[in-house]
Parts: C-alpha cells; structure tokens; sequence
C-alpha cells in the first residue's frame, strides 16, 4: 500500500494557478525526489502535504487516512529545510533531542537516539559543541538528525543542499540517500538540481508549470522521456522539428537533417507537425570516423546514418561536446573523454538507431499526468 497519496492537489495564488490537480503515490521506504525548475510548484507541493498551507483542491492520504484537515503537527510528516533552522541557543544534542523531547520519550532512550543518529550522520562526540562552531555541511547533518530522530512517517527535505559549494554537495548525496535507506524513511525530496535528483531518487517526479510531466526511475527518464519538456529540461539530446511522413512504429519523420526514423510518443499521422528527439550520449548513439555504414550492424531495427561535419569541439571534464553540421540542421554529441580523436573540420558518421529516437506530435494538448 502507498504510504503517502496525493489526489489532485491544486493550489492558486491571486488567479493564478500554481499547482493543478497533482496526482501520485510514494510507496513505503520509497525515496521520491521532485525535481524542476524555479516556479514550477516545488515548495507549495511540501508545503501543502506538511499541512503548512491548505489546497484549493484535492487531498493528502497517509497510510490510507485522509490528513488534509489534520493540523501539521499531528501529521506524523517531518520536514527538513535548507535554511538548517537550528536553535542558536542549544547545542548539538539538544537540537537533534528537540523532537524526542516533545514526544516526552524517557532520558535513556533520548540520549541512545541522539548517539545513535550522529553517529550515523558523521558527527560523533559532537553532542556538547555549539551549532554556531559548526561548518555548513556539519550543520546540514545536524539539521538531517534533528529531522529523522522522532521518526516521521514520511519525511519532506526542501533544498536540503541548496545553501552548500557543489564539492560538499557531492559528498552529501550520497550520505543522505544511505542515511534515508537505513532509517527505512519514506521521503520526498525537492531539489532543481539534477545530478542531485539523479543520486538520491529511487524514482524522480518532473514538475514543470505546476503539473506532472513525468515520474520513473533515473535511467528511465533519460532513456524514454515523455516529453518534449523532459527531454530538453534534461538535455538528453537534439530536439528537431519535423513532419511526420508514415506513421507506425518506427514511424518516419522529415528533419533539418534528413529522414529519420523513431518511436511516436503519443498519436501521429502523416503530415503532422513533430518534435524529434536525437539522443546525443555514446552508447545510444555510435560515432564513426570515415568507416562506411554495415548493414549487419543493424541492431534489430532501423538505424539512422547521418554524415556531418564537426564544426567545434569542447573539453567538459569527463566528456567531450562535439557540435556538428548535418544537412540543414546541427546536432550536439557527446564522447567520453579520450575516446576518440575528433576535431573541428572532420567528416564523422553518426549512427542513431530508430528505437532511441523520439518523436512527438508538436500541435498536441498538454494533459495531466499522474503516478
């Protein structure tokens, strides 16, 4: 069973509509991370499931109760901000003890809990240390301790790495995503950041204008995106425009650079306008130097052969960016570095099976999703 529900959550601001019926399910120990642009209804989504402000619309199920009249601090949800929030006038253990204590839990166990917890978080001994001696990392685990010590039934981070340089921040994804395992937390996690989602999600919720326009697992959403919105809010590759000249599956579809087959994402027909993906990572796609196209190379299916001609190429640290010229259009890839030796003026082959390519129909009405 879902331990938290959220049934077409809408929220309005003065007219406008900030969140509009926002529909899924977080299961049991499922660690779900919200990931989207700046004013797409992030913070108002926590904030209405915490109770901290009331919905226009649509309620909030927890293990199966509705708890969108229940006052915040009855909901049994925690929240945990990017701001730390931490008492400057309590020291560390006092801090993360702050909850327990409110449950009145006897001194034996508050004292084992608050151990145990910093523990876990990297920060033993710390118990008598003032929180205004501590570094930002060493407050944001304070911070996380003080979230997971009297054992919310789920657990709402916003921005929890926000206010952190991006080197502490890798050093803390994972932490927090092994912390969260260990508690066995049922979490929702806000973040715009997408190597962050990407580290810590068990599954990943797109929020784009105050809709859903995808919830899957990481490596699904950059294999198969739903949505124009995802594949470019992601950059997984080239969006083209084209128009559809058969449909099926593959379809083919008219492009800037040639006649390219791919999979529909929704209802085509011959004709229609199209957006086209082209993914642009090694491994979906296949770069070659002058080596001319084998037909026993088809892997199952169609496959797109693009000639081009290399115009930049960029060193990004663990990758190479090469921009190419193909026909009428241009199209980004991306080689690991090292891999291969491709400069600016060399002719490459570009081999794009039909399977990973995208096409959606571009005149189709948005329609709400859910998960």
């Amino acid at each position: 069973m879902a331990r938290l529900r959220v049934l077409a959550l809408t929220r309005r601001y003065e007219g406008r509509t900030v969140l509009d019926h926002v529909s899924f399910e977080v299961a049991d120990e499922e660690i779900l991370v919200i990931l989207g642009p700046s004013g797409s209804g992030k913070t108002t989504l926590l904030r209405l499931i915490a109770g901290l402000e009331p919905p226009d619309e649509g309620h909030v199920l927890l293990d199966g109760q509705d708890i969108t009249e229940v006052p915040p601090h009855r909901r049994r949800i925690g929240m945990m901000f990017q701001e730390y929030a931490l008492f400057p006038h309590l020291n560390v253990f006092e801090n993360v003890a702050f909850g327990l204590r409110m449950q009145q839990l006897p001194e034996p166990e508050i004292r084992a809990r608050v151990r145990a917890l910093l523990e876990q978080v990297g920060l033993p001994g710390y118990e008598r240390r003032d929180v205004h001696t501590l570094s930002g990392g060493e407050k944001q685990r304070v911070a996380l301790a003080r979230s997971l010590a009297p054992r919310p039934a789920v657990l709402l981070l916003d921005e929890p790495l926000g206010s952190l340089d991006r080197a502490l921040r890798e050093q803390l994804m994972g932490e927090i995503r092994s912390l969260l395992k260990a508690e066995r937390m049922t979490a929702l996690y806000v973040t715009h950041d997408q190597a962050e989602a990407m580290a810590i999600a068990d599954r990943v919720l797109i929020l784009h204008q105050g809709r859903i326009e995808q919830i899957a697992a990481p490596e699904e959403l950059y294999r198969d995106p739903a949505t124009p919105f995802v594949a470019r809010f992601l950059d997984v590759g080239t969006l083209l425009e084209g128009r559809i000249l058969s449909g099926g599956d593959p379809a083919e579809v008219e492009t800037p650079v040639g006649k390219l087959w791919g999979r529909p994402r929704g209802t085509i027909h011959a004709g229609m306008r199209a957006w086209v993906l082209l993914p642009h990572y090694e491994g979906t796609t296949r770069i070659l130097q002058g080596a001319p196209y084998d037909e026993s190379e088809k892997p199952g299916g169609p496959v797109n052969v693009l000639d081009g001609e290399v115009l930049e190429r960029r060193f990004r640290g663990l990758y190479v960016e090469l921009r190419v010229q193909v026909a009428g259009g241009m199209l980004r890839q991306l080689l690991p570095a090292g891999s291969l030796r491709i400069h600016p003026g060399q002719s490459i082959r570009i081999h794009i099976p039909a399977d990973a390519v995208r096409i959606w129909p571009r005149d189709a009405k948005r329609t709400r999703s859910s998960g």
